[in-house]
């Protein structure tokens, strides 16, 4: 373990997110501070949402201002969405020449926007559903267009978000104009995909490689926000009942999905089996919640990797894989060019 490091846990954030990052960065930080390290919070403040760049600025420089401040020298990030997932702030401790957990700034911009992660993995020829995507401008017209071309049921999802939220399932023509626009309101772009009937998996990415297949088994319709964070409304199954060459061939996709956005050190890819057991990639998540009972920790648990082995297993393949010169908080450095993470 290096004794020179001063962790910081960040935490909280704007996004719709906040009330899991906070618990995730709880979880984190008493796994840590468990292994030994010196380590502290950092809770960025709950604030409405930027209306102008101007703002945003403004914003960026009181988060930067609050890192440099704590004198950390290494950021675990367990801020779920927007600014914590999209890039932002990956590329701010950048700026601070501060490592930082997890994927980089291209892989964490691509994989937080699902019509971009979809246009890679269709390059890729990695199995995706059919899908198209719609602006705020779009139309009956169109509704009727992919109606015609997709058929029912219909899954309805936010362009950019995370935890199901804003997802819905749809049966129905008068359905779905009100799921679109309320999938609206966490984000400026929609995606309507042809839902796979099947069964849902989850399979976390550690160190490049992909761990055990988790069989996702909600009481509700699919996993979503309620059936991820209450109590009993989910039965995991780990190892998923599959045969050896489902589980391997659902593996091969989350590794290659994972790569194909350039992400490293750990991720969550979520899957779906249909009937004929031909899997799909739904989407990669960088910054997959992060409690002792999310699926990630599962994952590793069930391959003999404890919670606080885990977070320090991604400590270190995180500082390995940034490649900073110097990581001692005397050297942290000003709101500047910083060093870029050149193996992500």
């Amino acid at each position: 373990m290096n004794t020179d490091l001063r962790i910081g846990v960040l935490m909280g954030g704007d996004s719709a997110e906040r009330e899991i990052s906070l618990k995730s960065g709880e979880a984190i930080y008493k796994a840590l501070k468990g292994q030994g390290y010196e380590i502290e919070k950092i809770v960025t403040s709950h604030q409405s949402p930027v209306t102008s760049q101007k703002t945003d600025t403004i914003r960026k420089k009181e988060i930067a201002e609050q890192i440099r401040k704590s004198g950390i020298n290494f950021a675990f990030i367990a801020l779920h969405g927007g600014f914590g997932e999209d890039g932002g702030m990956q590329l701010l401790l950048e700026e601070l020449n501060i490592p930082y957990s997890g994927s980089g700034v291209l892989a964490s911009r691509q994989a937080i926007n699902k019509i971009l992660s979809k246009e890679i993995f269709r390059r890729k020829k990695i199995s995706i559903p059919e899908y198209e995507v719609f602006g705020n401008g779009f139309s009956k017209k169109s509704i009727d267009l992919i109606i015609e071309k997709l058929g029912f049921p219909l899954v309805v999802k936010p362009a950019e978000q995370g935890s199901s939220i804003g997802v819905s399932i749809v049966d129905s023509k008068e359905d779905l104009e009100e799921k679109i626009r309320f999938a609206f309101q966490y984000s400026k772009d929609v995606i309507v995909e042809k839902y796979v009937n099947g069964e849902e998996i989850s399979i976390a990415i550690l160190e490049e490689r992909a761990l055990v297949p988790i069989l996702l088994i909600p009481q509700s319709r699919f996993y979503d926000y309620r059936a991820k964070y209450k109590t009993g409304m989910t039965k995991y199954l780990l190892p998923a009942p599959l045969s050896e060459q489902v589980s391997v061939c659902l593996q091969e996709n989350a590794l290659n999905a994972h790569l194909a956005l350039g992400c490293s050190v750990f991720s969550r890819v979520d899957l779906m089996l249909d009937k004929q057991k031909q899997c799909f990639v739904l989407e990669v998540n960088t910054i997959p919640g992060f409690t002792e009972f999310s699926l990630v920790p599962k994952a590793a648990q069930a391959e003999g990797i404890g919670f606080g082995q885990l977070c320090q297993r991604i400590v270190e393949l995180s500082i390995n894989a940034t490649r900073f010169p110097d990581t001692t908080p005397t050297n942290i450095g000003g709101y500047g060019a910083g060093t870029p993470h050149a193996s992500r």
